[in-house]
């Protein structure tokens, strides 16, 4: 089973993340952090690389359920997304598969909630 679910989609590196963004916002997800990669690891080691961001995003009610069943998930939380460009004019969107993350804390109450989480990543994936 693989830990991620993912496209890669021709577009505007910019245009994707604001995509991204609106989709996480209609499947009620917030984005809390927002790491630039690319600038970051230019700035404290020089290294050059294509543009890559992570999205932490979260969705306050599924973040609390979960927390409930199981109260050290904190750890797996908030549900990364990265956008990426792959090359020129191609950029990938990925996001963490919670069924994949969950599965591995052994807490079987946790599989409804990490179903609905998955579908709806993967719909801010497939509206991408």
């Amino acid at each position: 089973m693989s830990y991620y679910l993912a496209k890669t989609v021709t577009q505007d590196f910019d245009a994707v993340i604001q995509r991204v963004t609106v989709a996480l916002k209609q499947e009620g997800f917030g984005v809390l952090t927002d790491i630039d990669v690319r600038a970051t690891l230019k700035a404290k080691i020089g290294a050059d690389m294509p543009s890559y961001r992570i999205l932490g995003a979260c969705n306050p009610t599924f973040a609390h359920q979960a927390l409930q069943l199981e109260n050290k998930l904190g750890v797996l939380l908030p549900c990364n997304v990265i956008v990426r460009e792959q090359g020129p004019g191609q950029v990938e969107v990925a996001a963490v598969d919670p069924v994949a993350s969950m599965g591995r804390v052994g807490n079987t109450r946790l599989t409804s909630v990490a179903d609905e989480v998955r579908a709806r990543l993967q719909r801010v994936i497939d509206s991408v």
